[in-house]
This record gives structure tokens, sequence and C-alpha cells, in this order.
């Protein structure tokens, strides 16, 4: 294939290479709020982690950036408590779950992840509270 599409395998990696870097710039993102809430409360926070799924209202995990996020986080969280949700399963091998309403109960910092409508959806999100997206994460 790469012999006779010269170009558009060239597009693809390049394309591959700008979702790898999207993951890790959200990774820094969270970090640096964390780091931030650390510095103006003088305490760790607790961070929600919401949905771990490839994409939303979905189970598959298969190659999540989500799932590359969460990971580098548990590496190195600065100290942070990590909550998981992800409201379509029930279980994962590597992270204890919370529910969505327990998780925003909890959490100082909400980061959405995956954009599940559970999620996104729960009446708790109104409560005054800084929520954060992986997009909104650098304000």
């Amino acid at each position: 294939m790469t012999s006779s599409y010269p170009s558009e395998t060239r597009i693809i990696a390049e394309a591959r290479a700008i979702n790898n870097y999207k993951a890790e710039w959200c990774t820094e993102k969270v970090k640096n709020a964390i780091l931030r809430f650390e510095l103006e409360t003088n305490r760790k926070p607790v961070v929600a982690l919401m949905g771990l799924a490839f994409k939303p209202n979905i189970d598959d995990l298969r190659e999540s950036p989500a799932m590359e996020i969460v990971k580098e986080l548990h590496a190195d969280a600065h100290g942070a408590k990590l909550l998981v949700v992800e409201p379509n399963i029930s279980e994962h091998r590597e992270y204890s779950l919370i529910n969505v309403s327990d998780a925003y109960t909890q959490a100082d910092i909400v980061v959405f992840l995956t954009a599940h409508s559970l999620s996104l959806n729960c009446p708790l999100l109104k409560v005054s509270k800084s929520l954060t997206s992986a997009e909104s994460v650098s304000s």
C-alpha cells in the first residue's frame, strides 16, 4: 500500500501522531490543574476521570485515548486521589470504578475524557464546583 499510495500513507501516519499527542497534551493539562489546585488550597485534590471508552455511550475500551490518559495519571498524578468512572461497564481489571453521582460528589476536579450522556446529564453537574473537560483544562 505504501508504494501505491505514498501521500495517503503519510497522511495516515501524521494523523496517528497527532491523535497520540492529543492524549499526552490532555494528560499534562490535568496534571497542571492538579498542581494549581494544590497551590490554591494547600491540599491534594480528588479528581474524577469521567469515561474510559473509545467514544461516547459505548463499552469498547480498545485503543481508547482516555485509557492512555488514565494510565499515565495513575503513574504520576502528584499525589491526587483519582476516581475512575465508566458508566458503560460494571468492572475493570486495572481500576476500581465509581459511579457518576459519587464521583461528582467527592471530586474537587472533574475531567471529562469521554462525553457519555449519563455523565454530562447528571443532575449534580449543576453544583457549584470546578468542572473541567479535557478540552478546557488549559483555562
